[in-house]
């Protein structure tokens, strides 16, 4: 048997033990391969193809825990990412990566102050509640994730978008001291398909 053959058969195996486990479970495999962690919320994605490029918006929904407030009320900051990558499928091989893109926020509280200090993308705004500097980073309306996409269907597209507290940017003592505590774990992955242009 050929290679090409051996590979057509395993891609349809593949494909049809998916489905079944959709069928079987009303969904629950791919809610699981990508779920949410320690209550976020992912209430809205969308990526659609415009004249610029590919836009995403986004919103989610979470609270940070009593050990995270604790922290930032000690004057650390904590880094939140927002990440994109986009891809084409390919029916004859693993699927193509086109473009990624990433965002970052430092989020830290002056006690002096006592105001609350966003950073992101160069710029640095202060806020008087931390509830305020937190509903700006949750949302994010026509993000310009990749260019034009050229000689690709935007039908054969799709975008692997998370959402994450990232625990390495913290001091390395901290980091040590925390460990894999649960508390600290905000982390949201979702695949959504390109929406065409209209």
């Amino acid at each position: 048997m050929s290679l090409m053959r051996r590979r057509d058969l395993l891609l349809r195996s593949t494909s049809a033990l998916w489905a079944a486990s959709l069928a079987s479970t009303g969904g629950a495999a791919w809610a699981s391969a990508w779920g949410t962690n320690n209550g976020a919320e992912l209430t809205r994605l969308l990526v659609q193809d415009t004249d610029e490029g590919l836009a995403l918006s986004y919103e989610v929904r979470f609270d940070l825990h009593r050990d995270v407030e604790q922290t930032l009320s000690k004057g650390i900051a904590v880094v939140f990412v927002a990440h994109a990558e986009v891809f084409e499928k390919r029916w004859y091989w693993t699927d193509r990566r086109i473009a990624s893109a990433t965002r970052r926020w430092r989020l830290a509280y002056q006690p002096l102050t006592r105001q609350w200090r966003l950073n992101f993308d160069g710029f640095s705004r202060t806020y008087s509640r931390l509830s305020e500097a937190l509903e700006v980073l949750r949302q994010g309306s026509r993000w310009l994730i990749a260019e034009k996409l050229g000689e690709a269907d935007p039908t054969d597209c799709y975008v692997d978008f998370g959402f994450q507290l990232d625990t390495t940017e913290l001091p390395r003592p901290l980091q040590i001291e925390l460990g894999g505590q649960s508390d600290w774990i905000l982390q949201i992955e979702r695949r959504v398909s390109v929406t065409p242009a209209r």
